[in-house]
């Protein structure tokens, strides 16, 4: 009689802590699920801080690059006698009117994001704010594409020339001038297409977020 108490015993025993460890093993799994989820959701607010970060940098990056190329070439234009005549030719972003809409579009899409980019709390308030930025997003992003695409339309004329208007290639003599102009175009191109993704993400947000009358 004792010995079948005592296994009872023991077996109640048992299945008390497997029960327990039933229990505890639900909070841990919902404990996870819920941290992961607070995760997914900070990275989830983080992509249009870090989006207009870099939008900064790379159109700061274009207009600063740009705006300071400048390169000197010195030539033999003639020879008087025995003596050359030199003449020195300078190639800088001021004699392209590309490529100053080029450093202007670029400088202003720099500004207009770091402003957002300090002024975010407040915008996020409201929806109204935010339908205004998305729309501003979206000319500055036509912005900086219509200055990248002439700017790299003149590019292309200076590395290439035309051969129908007889447009000599300068890149030849101007190479460092060419290929700071280059790193400025592709940094000017990254920023358009952080201007794109930013516009997606804010489309998507004003579509998610309620209509509320008043604001």
């Amino acid at each position: 009689m004792l010995t079948r108490t005592a296994s009872w015993t023991s077996h109640s025993s048992m299945d008390l802590e497997h029960g327990s460890k039933k229990h505890s093993a639900a909070p841990t799994a919902a404990t996870s699920t819920s941290t992961i989820l607070q995760l997914r959701d900070r990275f989830i607010a983080l992509q249009p801080i870090v989006l207009r970060a870099s939008a900064i940098l790379a159109t700061t990056v274009a207009a600063a690059v740009m705006g300071l190329n400048t390169q000197s070439y010195t030539a033999v234009v003639a020879i008087i006698g025995t003596k050359p005549l030199m003449q020195t030719f300078t190639a800088k972003f001021s004699d392209t009117p590309a490529f100053v809409y080029f450093v202007t579009a670029n400088a202003i899409a720099g500004a207009y994001n770091l402003v957002v980019l300090l002024m975010r709390r407040l915008i996020l308030q409201r929806r109204t704010p935010s339908l205004v930025v998305h729309m501003l997003d979206m000319v500055i992003m036509v912005m900086l594409a219509t200055g990248a695409a002439t700017a790299a339309s003149m590019a292309y004329l200076g590395k290439n020339g035309n051969l129908h208007t007889r447009w000599n290639p300068i890149c030849d003599k101007f190479g460092s001038f060419c290929s700071r102009g280059g790193i400025a175009l592709v940094s000017s191109f990254i920023g358009v297409a952080l201007m794109l993704a930013l516009n997606l993400l804010s489309a998507a947000a004003n579509a998610s977020r309620p209509n509320v009358v008043g604001q």
